[in-house]
């Protein structure tokens, strides 16, 4: 049986101090803490690296889907979520933190006139720039090419807010996020998570910030009329693209655990 890297032997670590007892110092003498509920915090990250010899303590719990989530996380049914200010908590019920991708039966092939640049890269930017210059997130989203939605790129901000996963409350102080993108078109706003590939499955977190961001300005009285989110996945082929989407809401705004498929389609693009 192959030796588990550095960065598994990390994760495996800290989930075992927060779950079997009290956590040990660091060399240098560090204060690393955690509490009974399973949050720990960087100086414990970091501490544990130095042990392990893992480089990059900001990368050990960044797992985007199953197939990256430690054995140790998955045989206990335990995923991470971030809290801010450096804090990080297991939640139990991996069933909630990821999503299976659906399905999909809506398949539409379409020829079109490529630009120079729609395969220079795989950049989550690039993804979404092709899928918005042919217009298929204009006939995705609200079935009308000729649709003008407003386009705000990618950005970083921070949330403080209050949810809950499975019944189980968590807050957030001053996490930080990150919008792949949002669209908004007569006060219906949807924000984009883009990725490059397509993966079995997806951090459902990645689209419920955001989604929880929007709603807390929506609250606050922004006019929002609908919210929404879209995964974008792309896989470029010999002779154009293949672009899923997959709409979903959030049935209960607070609660990260009710995402709900609205509808999803495959766009296959060939140049001509």
């Amino acid at each position: 049986m192959p030796q588990p890297s550095k960065k598994q032997q990390t994760q495996e670590e800290i989930f075992s101090r927060c779950c079997g007892g009290k956590v040990q110092e660091g060399s240098g003498g560090d204060s690393a803490q955690f509490t009974s509920d399973l949050v720990f915090d960087n100086e414990l990250v970091k501490s544990v690296c130095r042990k392990t010899g893992f480089q990059n303590p900001f990368d050990v719990f960044h797992i985007d889907n199953t197939e990256k989530l430690p054995p140790v996380l998955r045989n206990n049914d335990y995923f991470v979520v971030h809290l801010g200010k450096g804090r990080h908590k297991f939640v139990k019920g991996v069933k909630y933190g990821y999503h299976v991708f659906e399905d999909i039966q809506n398949v539409i092939e379409r020829n079109y006139r490529a630009s120079i640049l729609n395969e220079l890269n795989t950049s989550e930017s690039n993804i979404l720039s092709v899928a918005y210059n042919q217009r298929i997130m204009h006939d995705f989203l609200y079935s009308e090419v000729a649709a003008t939605p407003k386009i705000y790129n990618s950005h970083r901000t921070n949330l403080t807010a209050t949810y809950y996963i499975g019944g189980e409350r968590v807050s957030l102080n001053n996490q930080q996020i990150e919008i792949d993108m949002t669209a908004e078109e007569n006060g219906i706003v949807t924000v984009f998570e883009a990725k490059n590939g397509f993966p079995k499955d997806f951090a459902v977190s990645q689209i419920y910030l955001p989604f929880l961001y929007y709603t807390k300005h929506k609250k606050e009285g922004l006019a929002i009329s609908d919210l929404n989110a879209c995964y974008l996945l792309r896989r470029q082929t010999s002779t154009g693209s293949i672009i899923r989407l997959y709409k979903y809401t959030f049935t209960e705004p607070y609660d990260m655990s009710s995402l709900s498929l609205i509808k999803n389609a495959e766009y296959r693009i060939v140049r001509n």
